[in-house]
């Protein structure tokens, strides 16, 4: 089933991605955290999938666990790091036994401590070809893919960046999520030419609040993402954890409010498996999806 159904503007879409726990005893705290963003009645959740497939027995955990849970339609991440295109069919049919319906299709980072991409042997080497295996022989699964509006950190430019985004497209993804940004401007950029070379599917804004300001100083280093020096000066005002999440949200809050003024089709929201943050900005510009 397609995810474009929940973007198509009868009314605005809204997902939350969560990551596994690192211990079985993590996963009873996060569905806590699921029960209070349940509240807000998402369309999905998605599940993040380690480098090399290093999550990949605890992604189809907490999707399952969601699913049953919550009765709310989940979404796995898959990539092409470390795996043959068996053990992707593999992977896939044991998902959809598992009742998860949607697929995040991504190339992936490299394993840790590699600088680059390398597939292995019977591997897929680009995010467009998971996307057209997935369509060909699963073509029940919705699927995602990602895009950056401020260029993927290894690509040599935007516009290199853009037809490898219009490929996967092609391919037959059904929605674009977004990596984060905290510049608006560089998102409508980014729709705009996506527009101009014939991308026409949904394009919805990844959000992740700031709570903490060394935490997001080293998530931004790592996916090329600018923060605001204005922004960063404010967040710097006191090491108060209490200050720091106040203006992190209240950031938050007006680049949603701006967002969603001029018409984007839902939100996702990187919720870093907890729920205040985010809850205090939906609660403030009195989002319904």
């Amino acid at each position: 089933m397609s995810l474009s159904k929940y973007f198509d503007g009868s009314s605005r879409g809204l997902s939350f991605e969560l990551f596994p726990p690192k211990t079985e005893e993590g996963i009873p705290a996060l569905l806590d955290t699921v029960g209070e963003l349940s509240r807000y009645t998402p369309d999905f959740y998605t599940c993040t999938y380690g480098a090399g497939g290093s999550t990949q027995s605890r992604t189809m955990q907490v999707a399952t666990s969601v699913k049953q849970r919550f009765q709310v339609p989940v979404a796995s991440h898959l990539t092409c790091v470390g795996s043959t295109v068996d053990q992707l069919r593999s992977y896939l049919q044991n998902a959809w036994d598992n009742g998860v319906e949607h697929i995040v299709a991504l190339r992936g980072d490299p394993p840790k401590g590699e600088t680059s991409f390398t597939a292995i042997e019977g591997g897929l080497r680009y995010a467009n070809e998971l996307v057209e295996l997935i369509k060909k022989e699963f073509p029940q699964f919705g699927i995602a893919v990602a895009g950056y509006p401020e260029t993927h950190q290894e690509a040599p430019s935007f516009e290199v960046d853009l037809e490898n985004l219009k490929r996967k497209v092609d391919a037959g993804a059904d929605i674009i999520v977004t990596q984060l940004f905290y510049q608006n401007e560089d998102f409508f950029r980014f729709c705009d030419a996506c527009e101009k070379i014939g991308i026409d599917i949904p394009i919805v804004p990844g959000i992740m609040p700031v709570t903490n300001l060394a935490q997001i100083k080293r998530i931004t280093s790592m996916c090329k993402a600018a923060l605001p020096v204005s922004f960063l000066d404010k967040l710097a005002e006191s090491e108060d954890a209490q200050w720091q999440f106040g203006v992190g949200v209240e950031f938050a809050q007006n680049q949603v409010r701006e967002l969603l003024d001029q018409g984007v089709p839902g939100m996702h929201f990187y919720v870093l498996n907890k729920f205040q943050a985010t809850a205090a900005v939906l609660d403030a510009v009195e989002y319904v999806s």
